[in-house]
């Protein structure tokens, strides 16, 4: 057998005293072959970013492989001096983060910093570069890379800047690519297009991949190889068909079991009386690109018509750009629509004003996407709770006892409450904020994106919690997402909506089973393992 182009062995990444655990990685070992798509699946914590980090040299100063080597092309990479590292680095070794906005520098051009990643290890004449640049965009799928070369990260989609991402980490022909959860953030049909773009590039340029990812789903379209992390143990690995099919770990099992979508569609449960209700609502930006560029017209919502009934579950799904925020804002009077009207309980909420929009908006709260951002990070929690009841006439005693019974309801104890947002996970913050909003006895949640960010366990904890609080409480849910499978999960009726408009609306099991509108059918044909976990369940109905 041919030796692998990357083997790990023994690997233990020491963190600092004080830290929840001794090691971040715990003596593990995988390799990666030629032409081959190795995936490392876990959730947060479990070592996936920091084995990446070992093997390019990134570790934080304060953290230290310790133990076990990281061989690639006979060379133990632990071993090398910096200098030796920083040639390797993006020449032969290269990799794709999961925030492109964050990794890319907002104040220079795209096309500039995808070239002077081949400045950097190669000497070649300015034209060559600027021509292998344009070569790298059109390679990757960007449209019109001419155009595009000149753009700044802001001025792209997600899409479009993890494109440039990708693009920048192949500019060298390495021979190895890290894929650091490149498809996490992105809408389903954006995300299918990088995963499609990767296995092409890999196929073509005979790579070896190793890519991170939470998502089974994911795991299902492409991987050759998995190697499933917990506490940063390697507990399961194997051929990806074995691994998915056949899973011999209980943890592993638990991720395929908490891919959300999997089973029935909800039957609806709502009583048809309507609590909200939004006729022919139109919103339009104006936006420029810059100083003296013309304004543009962005249409976010063009005569949307729904109804949220007593009790019912409506999701709102479409990609980045659908309008789902933005109609969710306009719900909330964050912002104003240009026209149309949205009645709540049978009142008309743009005519309310004071003490009557104060109590619109204690009555409905929302949930949105990133916990840490929702939260004051100076305030503890529980203090970032009892604000709310008190802000609308309850005593200190009365708040505090709100709030610590709720900490309880959301699975978090009171414990939680003299402890601050960063002593938190992901999943517990958006417990957190979870709380915060339904310590104002809401009526109606709407939630935006609020699981998106989440491992797939914790996720699936999370809209447990949602459906379980929502039968306690009779609750009415807006549940904004561009996840069907999260949809499939927790609704009981689905809006999808295309450029501001609602392209179709249908109970949960109808549009699943017959979607009628074109938009839809690429949604769902684009959703991540489909094909696999639709099996999977046949199977399990068969017997």
């Amino acid at each position: 057998m041919t030796e692998p182009l990357l083997a790990i062995n023994g690997l233990v990444v020491s963190l600092p005293a004080g830290a929840d655990r001794r090691c971040a990685v715990d003596g593990i070992s995988l390799t990666v072959q030629r032409n081959e798509i190795v995936c490392l699946v876990g959730e947060s914590g479990s070592g996936k970013s920091m084995t990446a980090h070992a093997i390019l040299g990134l570790l934080p100063r304060q953290v230290s492989a310790s133990e076990g080597e990281i061989r690639f092309g006979g060379r133990n990479l632990l071993d090398l001096p910096p200098p030796e590292m920083r040639a390797l680095r993006g020449s032969q070794i290269a990799m794709i983060f999961q925030e492109p906005l964050t990794a890319l520098n907002p104040l220079a051009r795209v096309g500039k910093q995808v070239g002077e990643a081949i400045r950097i290890h190669e000497r070649v004449p300015e034209a060559q570069v600027n021509a292998r640049v344009l070569e790298l965009f059109g390679q990757v799928g960007l449209p019109d890379p001419a155009s595009l070369v000149s753009a700044y990260p802001f001025q792209l989609s997600g899409g479009q800047r993890q494109r440039v991402m990708i693009a920048m980490a192949l500019a060298n022909d390495p021979e190895l690519l890290i894929a650091d959860e490149p498809t996490t953030a992105l809408d389903v049909t954006t995300q299918r297009q990088i995963l499609d773009l990767i296995r092409s590039l890999q196929k073509t340029r005979d790579m070896g991949v190793l890519f991170i990812t939470h998502d089974i789903g994911v795991v299902a379209d492409i991987a050759d190889r998995v190697v499933v992390l917990r506490h940063g143990k390697v507990v399961e690995q194997g051929a990806a068909a074995g691994v998915l099919h056949e899973p011999q770990n209980d943890y592993t099992r638990t991720l395929l079991d908490a891919v959300p979508g999997r089973g029935a569609a909800r039957a609806a449960t709502a009583t048809g009386v309507p609590l909200l209700e939004i006729k022919n609502l139109q919103k339009v930006f104006l936006t420029r690109q810059g100083l003296l560029s013309p304004p543009r017209m962005v249409v976010a919502a063009q005569g949307i018509d729904l109804i949220l009934n007593r009790g019912d579950t409506l999701a709102v799904v479409g990609e980045s750009g659908s309008g789902k925020s933005t109609l969710a804002r306009m719900v909330l009077r964050l912002i104003e629509p240009d026209s149309g009207e949205i009645v709540f309980d049978g009142a008309p909420v743009q005519l309310m004003k004071g003490e009557t929009l104060r109590q619109f908006r204690r009555r409905t709260q929302i949930v949105f996407q990133d916990p840490y951002g929702s939260l004051d990070p100076r305030l503890k929690v529980g203090e970032s709770i009892v604000r709310g009841p008190m802000a609308f006439g309850a005593s200190r005693a009365e708040a505090t006892a709100t709030a610590t019974r709720w900490l309880g309801k959301v699975g978090l104890g009171a414990h939680a409450f003299d402890r601050y947002p960063h002593e938190f996970s992901g999943g517990q913050r958006q417990r957190i904020c979870i709380a915060r909003a339904l310590a104002l006895d809401p009526v109606c949640l709407i939630a935006d994106e609020a699981v998106s960010a989440l491992d797939v366990s914790v996720q699936a904890q999370v809209l447990k919690l949602l459906s379980d609080l929502k039968a306690e409480m009779g609750l009415s849910m807006l549940f904004i997402t561009h996840d069907l499978r999260v949809a499939r999960e927790i609704a009981d009726r689905i809006v999808v909506m295309q450029n501001g408009r609602i392209v179709e609306q249908a109970p949960t099991k109808q549009l699943f089973d017959m979607p009628t509108a074109e938009y839809t059918r690429r949604l769902l044909d684009a959703v991540p393992g489909r094909d696999f976990f639709n099996r999977r369940a046949l199977a399990g109905v068969l017997g």
